[in-house]
């Protein structure tokens, strides 16, 4: 399953049986992903001048679901005493796909968030699941090759357009506050302008603390989401184009 997903750099990681329910019982839904995904591109100065929110790509790629289906959705869970409510509880994901037999599969994009989103989405998915509200869990978000090469990205961005001082970022949507600027100057000195604002822009934008792959394992390894059935999708460095 996923295999040109796989060819192409994606991380994927399945749990609770997770691929055997898509295969058996949502083959074309899983198809509807697996097409959806490798249209997803990400231009390097969309990247820069999102400031760390979400990318035009991104927003093009969630366009792109809920044209197929995968529409926002509110979930009320009521108990009843007697018929009468007594208690509800909402839950709202971002992407959800209703398939023909009546189930529903939920889907959310963690692209630039703070990394305690992940444990939302995990409980979400959890609750729900054992509320027989949804079959499966799905979160796409930076894969591991993508977190890792996002300073050479920006690196290689500056060198392709001859950029050598901080006023020639703002055209392209860059602009540091006073405290980053002070600090792309002083490590300038030492190693550079390009390694300069790639270090400073990646950290404090796409830093250690926010949503991406290895922080969404260490979620797993503590079991967070149990024993929803996941599919985790990882984002490669593929999708960012250095134009």
């Amino acid at each position: 399953m996923f295999q040109s997903l796989r060819a192409r750099g994606f991380d994927l990681a399945f749990r609770s049986h997770a691929e055997a329910i898509l295969r058996v019982d949502f083959p074309d839904a899983a198809d509807e992903i697996e097409t959806a995904l490798p249209g997803v591109s990400i231009p390097a100065a969309e990247l820069i001048a999102s400031g760390g929110g979400e990318a035009k790509g991104t927003q093009r790629l969630r366009h792109a679901l809920a044209v197929i289906g995968w529409r926002k959705r509110k979930f009320i869970v009521e108990k009843r005493i007697d018929g009468v409510p007594s208690e509800s509880q909402t839950h709202e994901v971002d992407h959800v796909r209703t398939t023909p037999s009546g189930h529903y599969l939920a889907l959310e994009i963690e692209w630039n968030n703070k990394d305690p989103f992940f444990d939302r989405d995990l409980e979400n998915f959890k609750r729900l699941h054992a509320d027989g509200a949804i079959s499966c869990g799905i979160i796409i978000t930076r894969g591991r090759t993508l977190q890792d090469g996002l300073r050479d990205i920006v690196r290689r961005f500056i060198a392709r357009h001859s950029i050598g001082e901080l006023a020639q970022l703002a055209p392209w949507g860059y602009r540091p506050t006073p405290r980053q600027t002070e600090a792309i100057r002083r490590r300038a000195d030492r190693h550079g302008f390009a390694d300069a604002v790639a270090d400073v822009f990646v950290s404090d934008t796409f830093g250690e603390a926010t949503t991406h792959w290895r922080k969404l394992e260490e979620r797993l390894a503590r079991g967070v989401g149990n024993p929803c059935p996941l599919v985790l999708i990882g984002l490669p460095a593929g999708v960012v184009a250095v134009d």
